[in-house]
């Protein structure tokens, strides 16, 4: 999983050529813990189709003000620099799994 920062962001995220499943994590929030290795499972079942990252808002202040952050874990899938699903909270893999598959067109 990419670690991106408020200033790497635009590279990483809203130019990135394939989706990118996002990540906002602090390194105290137990629930974005424990939802990383599901996140990561679905990242390997696409390969290249599907980039990862992470932004810590503890450190990253622009980019979660950017998109609403209001609550940990919140989930974004980028598609051409904008987000299309938006997951709040610790949930079920399947919703994480059916995020990214409506972003990818599956």
């Amino acid at each position: 999983m990419l670690d991106v920062t408020d200033a790497t962001f635009a590279a990483d995220v809203l130019e990135s050529d394939v989706p990118v499943l996002v990540e906002f994590t602090a390194p105290w929030c137990r629930p974005c813990k424990a939802i990383e290795p599901l996140l990561l499972e679905i990242g390997s079942e696409h390969g290249a189709r599907l980039r990862l990252a992470q932004l810590d808002i503890d450190v990253n202040l622009g980019v979660p003000a950017r998109y609403g952050v209001l609550s940990l874990p919140t989930v974004m899938v980028f598609v051409a620099g904008e987000p299309v699903e938006v997951v709040h909270g610790a949930q079920p893999r399947r919703r994480y799994a059916d995020a990214v598959a409506r972003a990818l067109g599956s």
